[in-house]
C-alpha cells in the first residue's frame, strides 16, 4: 500500500514537470530569439558571477598578504578589469596590491589609480 502511494506521487510530480515544460518549449519555438536572448542573459549571470569571484580573490589575497592593507583598499572589478581605490602607505604597497591582483585567475588588467598615498602612514 505505501509503495503504492509513493508511486503515484512521483508519477504526480513527473507528470506536473512535464506539463509545466511544454508551454515554454512552445514558447521557444514561437520565437526564435528567445534561445539567443537566454544565452545572452546567462553569459551576463556568468561574467558577474566571475567578475565577485575575482572582486573576493583579490580581497582575500591582499588579506593574507604581508606589506598590503587590506582594510583601507577597495577592489572593483568589471569584466575583469580589477580597480583599487583607497589609501596606501606608498608606492611600494601599490605595487604589491597590482602584483598581487594580477596573480588571480581571471584578471585581465589592474588600475591602481584610485589608490592615494597618505603621508606617515607606516
Amino acid at each position: 500500500m505505501r509503495h503504492s502511494t509513493i508511486r503515484n506521487n512521483l508519477s504526480t510530480a513527473i507528470l506536473v514537470a512535464a506539463l509545466g515544460a511544454v508551454p515554454l518549449a512552445q514558447a521557444n519555438a514561437q520565437d526564435p530569439s528567445a534561445g539567443t536572448q537566454m544565452k545572452s542573459d546567462m553569459h551576463k549571470v556568468e561574467r558577474a558571477t566571475s567578475d565577485a569571484w575575482i572582486t573576493t580573490k583579490v580581497k582575500s589575497e591582499f588579506a593574507t598578504t604581508k606589506g598590503v592593507d587590506a582594510t583601507d583598499i577597495s577592489v572593483t572589478t568589471r569584466q575583469g578589469h580589477v580597480m583599487l581605490s583607497g589609501t596606501v602607505s606608498g608606492e611600494s604597497e601599490i605595487t604589491a596590491a597590482r602584483e598581487v591582483a594580477m596573480k588571480v585567475k581571471g584578471v585581465k588588467s589592474v588600475d591602481t589609480s584610485g589608490l592615494k598615498i597618505t603621508p606617515g602612514d607606516d
